[in-house]
C-alpha cells in the first residue's frame, strides 16, 4: 500500500462497477462536486475509455465526454490526463487509439492486447502526473473488473488499482436486477489482492421503502465483510448526459401548443450524440432517434427537422444510410420544405464527395455524398481538435455559438453562388446555409448547447420554443441533484476514513 504521507501525493479512489452503465460515471461525477464543494482540488480520471464521444481540452487533446462532465463537476480545466487512452471504435473489433489527447493509429483488438503494456505507462505517467498537481484523485473503471477475458494485461479497473494501489468501491445498479448476486459474483471472480483493495459496495438506482432492502444489505456485508458504503436513489429525468448509450425520445409536458418534430437517423459509428442533448430535454421540442430496421428497411418519419450527426467512419455510414433508403426520405422532406442540419460527417455527408486517399477512416478511397450541398472534403491524417467561437449570421439573431471542432476532414467549397455563410466571422467551409433556405451545415459540435441559438434554429424551421436554459447549465443542475443525494445517502465519513487509513499505511 502506497504511504502517501507526503502532501503532494494525492489521495486516490477508484470506482469499479458491476456492469456497464452501473453508474461509475455519475458517482464519480458525484464525489468530484462532493469534494469540490469541501475546497479540494479534484482530478476525474478514467485509465482507458473506449467512446465515440470526445471532447477537446485546452491544449487541442482529445478526451471522453465523460470526463469533460466530471471535470465540471469538479470545477477544473479539461487536462488530457484525465482520460490518457481513448478508444474510438471504427468497426467491430477495430479503433483509433488516443493517447495523452492525439490519435497515434487505428489498431484491430489483436494488436491492442500487445499495445496495453506501452497503453499503461502513459496511464501511470498520468496518474503520477496529477497526484502531484491536485489533491484528490476520484477514477472511473470501465465496464466490468470481472470479465475473465479481458483480465490479462488490464489497464482499466483493477489493472489500473493494483498497479496505482488505490481502493475502489464497486458500485451495481439494482434498478436493473440481481444485484446481490451481482456484487457477490464480482467480488468473488477478484483475485485474492484485488477482494483486499474494495473497500465497500454502492447500490445504485433503488426505488421503494430503504427498510424492505435492509435485511439484503445485512447480508451482504456478514457475507463479504465489506460495508455497503450507501444505496441511491433513482433520480428520475436527470438530464446528464449519457457517455455511450444512444436514448430515445424524451418524454416532455404537453404544451398548449404544437411542438417541433426532430429526429436524428442512428448510424453505426454515429459519434458525439450528446450534441443532441439540448434538443432532447426541451419541454417543446419533440425529439427522436430513430433506429434502422435492417431487415424491413422503413423510411424516415416526417419532421419538421432532420439532423444527421456526427460520424467516426463517414462512408460506412454514407453506405449504410442508403441501405436504409434514409437518402430518399431527406430528399423527400427537403421537396416538401423540411429543414435538414448535418453537424460534422453530417455536413461531410450532405456535400459532394468524400475523399481518404490515407486511408484515415476505411479502405473507401471516395465515397459519394448526397450531393445537396457544393462542398468537397478529403480526410487527413491529421486531425483538427479546437474549441471555437463563432457569431452566427443576422438572419440567425447574431447569436453566439461556443462549441469545439473534431474531424479529420477538410472541406472545400466547390461553387459559392448556391450557398451563404452560416458565421460572420468563419469561412463558409466551416458552417453554411443553402441558398433555399433548406439545408444547414456546420463542422461545430456543441451547436445547440447557447439558447440563442437554440431558438434562432427553431424558428429557422418556423417554431418558436420556450427560453431555454443552457446545456451547461442542465448539467450543473444535474451534478448538484446527484451531489445532494450522495451527501444524504452516501456515508462520506467512511469513505473518508477509510482513504485517510489506506494511504496511512493502516488499513
Amino acid at each position: 500500500m502506497v504511504n502517501a504521507s507526503n502532501k503532494n501525493i494525492a489521495p486516490t479512489l477508484m470506482i469499479q462497477g458491476t456492469t456497464s452503465d452501473a453508474g461509475k460515471s455519475t458517482l464519480v461525477a458525484a464525489l468530484a462536486r462532493v469534494w469540490q464543494r469541501q475546497k479540494l482540488y479534484v482530478a476525474p480520471m478514467k485509465p482507458q475509455n473506449m467512446a465515440l464521444n470526445s471532447a477537446v481540452t485546452p491544449c487541442g487533446g482529445e478526451i471522453g465526454r465523460a470526463q469533460a462532465i466530471q471535470a465540471q463537476a469538479a470545477k477544473v480545466e479539461l487536462n488530457v490526463h484525465f482520460n490518457p487512452i481513448l478508444l474510438k471504435p471504427s468497426s467491430d473489433t477495430g479503433a483509433q487509439v488516443i493517447v495523452h489527447g492525439k490519435a497515434l493509429t487505428t489498431m484491430q483488438a489483436a494488436q491492442y492486447q500487445d499495445y496495453k503494456k506501452t497503453a499503461m505507462n502513459a496511464v501511470l505517467e498520468s496518474h503520477k502526473y496529477l497526484q502531484q498537481h491536485y489533491q484528490r484523485i476520484v477514477v472511473e473503471g470501465a465496464g466490468s473488473p470481472a470479465e475473465i477475458n479481458l483480465r490479462k494485461g488490464d489497464i482499466a479497473n483493477m489493472g489500473f488499482a493494483e498497479a496505482a494501489d488505490c481502493p475502489v468501491i464497486i458500485i451495481a445498479d439494482i434498478d436493473k436486477g440481481g444485484v446481490f448476486a451481482h456484487l457477490v459474483g464480482t467480488l468473488a471472480l477478484l483475485s485474492e489482492s484485488e477482494q483486499d483493495r474494495v473497500v465497500g459496495f454502492v447500490i445504485n438506482r433503488f426505488r421503494g421503502d430503504i427498510k424492505l432492502l435492509q435485511s439484503g444489505l445485512d447480508w451482504l456485508e456478514k457475507k463479504t465483510e465489506k460495508p455497503v458504503l450507501g444505496v441511491l436513489p433513482y433520480l428520475h429525468g436527470l438530464t446528464l448526459s449519457e457517455e455511450d448509450a444512444v436514448n430515445g425520445r424524451v418524454v416532455a409536458s404537453e404544451r398548449s401548443y404544437q411542438k417541433i418534430k426532430v429526429i436524428v437517423p442512428v448510424l453505426p459509428s454515429m459519434s458525439n450524440h450528446d450534441d443532441f442533448d439540448p434538443l432532447r430535454w426541451h419541454q417543446d421540442i419533440d425529439f427522436e432517434f430513430v433506429y434502422a430496421n435492417p431487415d424491413n428497411p422503413e423510411p424516415l418519419p416526417a419532421a419538421d427537422l432532420m439532423i444527421l450527426p456526427g460520424s467516426k467512419s463517414v462512408a460506412a455510414d454514407l453506405t449504410f444510410l442508403r441501405n436504409q433508403g434514409w437518402d430518399k426520405s431527406i430528399y423527400r422532406h427537403l421537396r416538401y420544405g423540411g429543414k435538414v442540419i448535418g453537424i460534422c460527417a453530417g455536413m461531410q455527408m450532405l456535400g459532394e464527395d468524400i475523399n481518404d486517399p490515407f486511408g484515415v477512416e476505411s479502405t473507401v478511397l471516395k465515397a459519394i455524398g448526397l450531393k445537396l450541398l457544393p462542398i468537397t472534403t478529403s480526410l487527413v491524417v491529421e486531425k483538427t481538435l479546437t474549441n471555437v467561437q463563432f457569431t452566427l449570421n443576422s438572419e440567425l439573431q447574431n447569436a453566439k455559438v461556443n462549441g469545439y471542432e473534431i474531424h479529420a476532414g477538410q472541406s472545400m467549397l466547390t461553387e459559392r453562388t448556391r450557398t451563404k455563410a452560416l458565421y460572420k466571422d468563419a469561412p463558409m467551409e466551416l458552417g453554411l446555409i443553402s441558398v433555399d433556405g433548406l439545408i444547414m451545415a456546420t463542422y461545430v459540435h456543441g451547436f445547440f448547447n447557447q439558447p440563442q441559438v437554440l431558438q434562432a434554429i427553431t424558428e429557422w424551421c418556423g417554431h418558436k420554443i420556450s427560453q431555454p436554459e443552457s446545456a451547461w447549465q442542465l448539467q450543473e443542475s444535474a451534478i448538484d441533484r446527484l451531489t445532494d443525494a450522495c451527501e444524504q445517502h452516501l456515508n462520506l465519513n467512511l469513505i473518508e476514513d477509510i482513504l485517510t487509513k489506506w494511504y496511512a499505511n493502516d488499513k
